[in-house]
């Protein structure tokens, strides 16, 4: 299986979104509970610095999931050196190594852009996610109770680091 790694452009926002939807519509693997519309993904890949990036991974010109790398904070500069990220796989494309690729090409993106920590925020029931990051080399640094609240239902958020 050849997948291709490459930074998303205004482009694939139809793209983007329609995994949105997907993944929103699970209501478990992530605390964005309503998908981004195709004006407003396109709207925010443009706003993407040099050093952020949606990567997107296709196969066969298919896009079938992206991981997204952003500024900790885009207007505090003591914290340029980090960035947060998260990953989003299309279901029938889970489980086979795609999320592995995605981080790969992140972190040497991330490397070459002057990052020196990667900082992961995962719903505390997630836990396949959590191991992935773990195998990532990601350690557990916390929780934060009730952080996420979706369909009247709290749980809380582990949040993750790893050093470049």
């Amino acid at each position: 299986m050849e997948v291709k790694i490459r930074k998303a452009t205004p482009d694939d926002a139809e793209n983007i979104s329609y995994i949105w939807e997907i993944v929103c519509a699970e209501r478990i693997y992530t605390a964005v509970s309503t998908p981004f519309t195709v004006k407003q993904e396109s709207e925010y890949i443009s706003s993407l610095s040099e050093r952020e990036g949606i990567f997107v991974a296709e196969f066969n010109n298919k896009i079938v999931g992206f991981l997204t790398l952003d500024l900790w904070s885009k207007v505090i500069d003591s914290f340029k050196h980090v960035g947060t990220i998260g990953t989003f796989i299309l279901p029938e494309w889970r489980r086979k190594g795609i999320s592995y690729i995605l981080a790969s090409h992140t972190f040497d993106f991330a490397k070459a852009n002057d990052y020196i920590k990667i900082v992961v925020y995962v719903r505390k029931g997630n836990e396949q996610a959590i191991k992935f990051y773990q195998s990532l080399g990601f350690l557990i640094k916390g929780e934060l109770e009730r952080q996420v609240l979706i369909d009247n239902v709290y749980e809380n958020e582990v949040f993750m680091e790893k050093f470049l």
